[in-house]
């Protein structure tokens, strides 16, 4: 399966079966302070887990950040 996250084409075999699954794949840290959106539409992290995925879905993964 073919996924586009943060604008980069990934290729996954085999198909993750959820959402939640390509995020724990991406981040190598807690997902705390994460927001993510699949084809524009924000997906809160409660339904993550039960969001399915279809070939060349735009997956963006925002990461809240500290500043000033």
């Amino acid at each position: 399966m073919e996924l586009i996250i943060n604008h980069r084409r990934r290729t996954f075999h085999p198909a993750p079966p959820s959402l939640e699954t390509v995020i724990r794949q991406e981040l190598d840290r807690s997902t705390k302070g994460i927001a993510v959106a699949v084809n524009n539409q924000v997906i809160p992290k409660a339904n993550w887990a039960d969001t399915p995925l279809r070939e060349a879905d735009q997956i963006l993964i925002i990461t809240a950040t500290q500043g000033g």
